[in-house]
């Protein structure tokens, strides 16, 4: 592939500098702000709210089950080498589909669904087809493949006969978890993954027809050394996904148990993290991936990197995503809703979902509605964490306010970052450099009211 010009900066002295916890602003506000305030009659009063809008949909489905522990893991999943125990859960999300599908519109289109976990492959071939089924008898999902319809992969749970069946009933987009291909490494967080298998699904997801295929690796996690990533970055760019994740491994083990069983002597030192990222950047960036920004990369052809080139690029709960006009449906245990102006969370155990669900309730526990205000710095923090630059004029004409004199607070704490090469900003704009797009997540807080003392803040991971 053809060398790109680089799009990011890497200064060790200010990534050092700014290297403090805050939100990955996948949601603004962040769930931090989610409260128990927001019961299931406020969810159903925004669904409601949410039908006059006309706009399209985009479901979430947490599947939990894993059938072994990945010790870096902070998603919330259930353990168990017991496949039945799928089946009394997979009734309950057929049943909260249905109160799910009665709240809206059957007119709105289903632009986006997606499968994560967990291993949402667990579940047996007949489920996987019975749950697609039950989702296409209350949703209006598109018959022409032309949704993006995507599901999170471990290649060491599916064949080439799986991800057949998982293309027939309509998924056209696949993320495959590949974290790191050292022996060594992949043994210290009990992550046990051949080149094989991940070869294996990734040519059957080729051979299949599957539009975009995306690959998960982490950096930070034990054992690595910058020649030891540098041979999984090879084999990476050699396999040629069409994006890639690089995540910074989060060591938070009083909130995460499984990370306890790291053995925190064999993590690399920040120092050698860093040299970790920097060689990531110039390597994949020089092999001709685009930096989409926060940990993603993809080729200059990918849905990502056009919707970022026409303006249109968005986060949520998976990340960037291409289409910012859905409201977004959350099913399943832990899985979270953004219907109207309001975010919303189901419940996090097996047994509550399973009594709510069972006694005809929705299973929201929490949640938030979103103000004016919430709506104007959301907006701001978007498009400087899609765009990385910001006109003021299209902020007043959408918002109708004076924005030096709004964010007059806000302007005045971004003069340190003007000063340090972060961001260029005049009467008219916001633009960030180089140097800052790295460091983007430290920019938007500045925007974010609810922040306190994220340097304190220890629900939050670091920026690097």
């Amino acid at each position: 592939m053809p060398t790109t010009m680089p799009t990011i900066e890497f200064d060790t002295r200010l990534i050092q500098k700014y290297d403090i916890a805050g939100p990955r602003y996948t949601s603004y506000p962040t769930a931090v702000q989610f409260t128990p305030d927001f019961t299931e009659a406020d969810y159903r009063l925004q669904a409601a709210k949410s039908n006059a809008s006309g706009r399209d949909l985009s479901l979430y489905f947490h599947l939990p089950f894993c059938d072994t522990i990945c010790y870096y893991c902070a998603c919330n999943k259930v353990i168990t080498k017991d496949r039945s125990k799928a089946e009394p859960y997979l009734d309950m999300v057929h049943k909260e589909i249905a109160m799910q599908g009665e709240l809206f519109d059957s007119s709105r289109k289903v632009n986006q669904l997606h499968w994560g976990g967990g291993t949402p492959t667990f579940i047996s071939h007949q489920q996987m087809t019975q749950l697609m089924q039950v989702t296409r008898q209350h949703f209006n999902l598109h018959d022409d493949d032309s949704g993006e319809y995507s599901i999170e992969i471990d290649p060491r749970e599916v064949t080439r006969d799986s991800i057949k069946l998982l293309r027939d009933i309509g998924f056209n987009r696949m993320s495959l978890g590949v974290q790191d291909f050292d022996p060594a490494v992949q043994k210290a967080v009990n992550r046990i993954q051949s080149e094989e298998q991940t070869l294996n699904a990734l040519s059957s997801a080729r051979d299949t027809g599957f539009k975009s295929i995306s690959t998960d690796l982490i950096y930070g996690l034990p054992l690595q050394t910058e020649k030891s990533f540098a041979q999984t970055l090879q084999r990476i760019i050699e396999i040629s996904p069409d994006r890639i994740s690089l995540f910074n491994y989060a060591h938070m083990p009083t909130l995460f148990k499984p990370q306890r069983r790291i053995n925190e002597d064999e993590m690399p030192s920040a120092e050698v993290k860093l040299a970790i990222l920097k060689q990531s950047i110039e390597t994949l960036t020089g092999a001709g991936y685009v930096y989409i920004g926060m940990d993603h990369f993809a080729k200059p052809d990918d849905e990502l990197s056009i919707a970022q080139q026409q303006g249109k690029l968005y986060r949520n709960f998976q990340g960037y995503a291409t289409h910012a006009d859905c409201d977004l449906i959350g099913m399943g245990i832990t899985s979270i809703g953004t219907v109207d102006n309001s975010f919303s969370q189901n419940v996090k155990t097996l047994d509550e979902y399973q009594n709510l669900i069972s006694a005809g309730k929705l299973a929201v526990f929490r949640g938030v509605e979103i103000d004016d205000d919430d709506l104007l710095r959301r907006a701001v923090i978007m498009q400087l964490i899609c765009h990385f630059n910001l006109k003021f004029s299209d902020i007043e004409s959408k918002f109708r306010i004076d924005f030096k004199q709004y964010f007059a607070y806000e302007i005045s704490r971004l003069t340190a970052m003007c000063d340090d090469g972060l961001i260029e900003m005049n009467a008219q704009s916001i633009q960030v450099t180089a140097k800052g797009r790295l460091l983007i997540r430290n920019i938007c807080m500045v925007f974010d009211r609810y922040l306190k003392s994220a340097e304190d803040n220890q629900r939050f991971s670091k920026a690097i």
